[in-house]
Formats: structure tokens, sequence, C-alpha cells
């Protein structure tokens, strides 16, 4: 059961994104070598706080903090630390909030400094993927039409797409039905309709798909070791279009 929000419901669930974007603009001109990712965190969850938000993945089934950091071959659910961003890395930096009971859930890899051409096109084609998914939503689509859109562009781009991962419904609680996949047949699940809210967020890696969760439980890596790349937006579905809600 998709749940189609009331006016009133995606005011609240845009001003959650908005919070959200706040963060992630913050960040865009904040991340340098040299910083760690629980300075990062830091930041984030004062944005979220003085914003009358709270952040959603802080205590969710024990998470510690305010924001998910994952660096290089880190896939999601990366816990921030002190370790210290280097040059030519890529970091990528999910949030989640809550307002006046609400979610807004994005994420986005950025670059560390200079990064090489190997990183520079996955982070690129990653985010591509994101809006071919994009691109296809409207009122009357199936759901799958999105995720055949994703897979088809990551696969001609020659990148991995984690299968275990995708995107979701977005609205009082983090996830929500349906869950969205980043590959798959067109023109398959539910009819889409004008109201209803979904976290996109294709996740392709350069080398293999297959991951693993290290010891602390949370964090997934690549079990290559090679670079993963993640773009998140949440949007609500338009009779023509979308509207994406985790933006300024």
């Amino acid at each position: 059961m998709i749940n189609i929000r009331t006016h009133s419901e995606l005011q609240l669930l845009q001003q959650a994104g908005y919070i959200v974007a706040l963060c992630h603009e913050a960040l865009k001109n904040a991340i340098r070598p040299g910083l760690s990712s629980l300075a990062l965190d830091a930041m984030v969850e004062e944005i979220i706080r003085s914003n009358g938000a709270d952040p959603v993945f802080k205590g969710y089934r024990g998470f510690p903090n305010a924001t998910c950091i994952s660096i290089n071959n880190g896939v999601v659910h990366g816990i921030p630390s002190n370790q210290l961003l280097h040059e030519g890395d890529i970091v990528t930096i999910d949030i989640g909030v809550k307002y006046k009971g609400y979610i807004g859930d994005s994420a986005w890899t950025y670059p560390v400094g200079n990064i090489s051409q190997e990183r520079k096109f996955l982070l690129t084609h990653t985010e591509q993927a994101l809006w071919e998914g994009l691109r296809v939503i409207k009122a009357g689509i199936r759901l799958s039409t999105i995720s055949h859109a994703i897979g088809q562009y990551a696969t001609q781009h020659k990148l991995a797409i984690v299968k275990e991962l995708g995107g979701h419904g977005v609205g009082t609680m983090l996830h929500e039905p349906p869950q969205i996949q980043n590959y798959g047949k067109p023109n398959q699940g539910p009819i889409l309709k004008a109201g209803m809210v979904l976290a996109i967020e294709p996740i392709l890696n350069l080398g293999h798909s297959a991951i693993k969760t290290l010891q602390d439980g949370w964090t997934i890596v690549t079990k290559d070791g090679k670079d993963s790349a993640h773009f998140e937006h949440t949007i609500a579905v338009e009779k023509e279009g979308y509207a994406i809600l985790t933006t300024l």
C-alpha cells in the first residue's frame, strides 16, 4: 500500500526535504582534505536541530550518528569517525530528517579536492542514473519503469548495480512501501499516482556488485574494494512529472 499524501502533508514533507537540502548545500562548501567525517556529522546535526527538526538516523535501530558517511569503497551506512578525508577521496553523505513527524531523505557523493578520472566517471554517471530514473516519473506509469531506466543507464556505462539496496516510499517513517529496485523490466508493479512520495537512489560500483557488512554491523563496503557512489532525492509524483522535495 503506497500512501497518497494530502496537500498539507506534502508541505511538511517539502519542509523536511528543504532542511536536508540546507545540509547538503553546507557540506558542498565544507568538504575538504583534513576534515573528519565526525566533524561533518556534527555540522549536519547542528543545521538539522537549528531548523526545528530531528536527525532521523540517530538512534534508528541503535545507529549512533545523525548521518551515514561512506568513503571510497563504502557503499552505505558508514559510521562517522575521526578518520580524516584525504585529497582524491570520494565521500557519500546520507541525511534523513524528521520535521513535525514527516521525513526528508537524500544522499550525495562528493569529491574531496581533485579526484581521479575514474572516480569522476563514477560520480557523473551515478548521478545521471538518478536523473534518468526521475525523467520517466509521472502519474500513470508503473513503478518498475523507474527501475528499468536507472538499470539500463548503469549497464550502458558498465557500472555495477548493488541489487540488495534501492529506493523506497517516504512519509512518516524512514522506509515505507514500495521498495524501488535500481534494475528490472519496465511496466511492472503498482501504478504511480499523484501525491505518492518516493526516494529514488541509484547505488553503483566501479567494480563488481558484491557487498559485505563490516564487524560494526552497519558499514557496508564493496567486496572487491572498488569505489561506490550513491545519489538520492525524495520526490513527489505529480500528474505530469514530479517535484523534487529535497532541494532549495
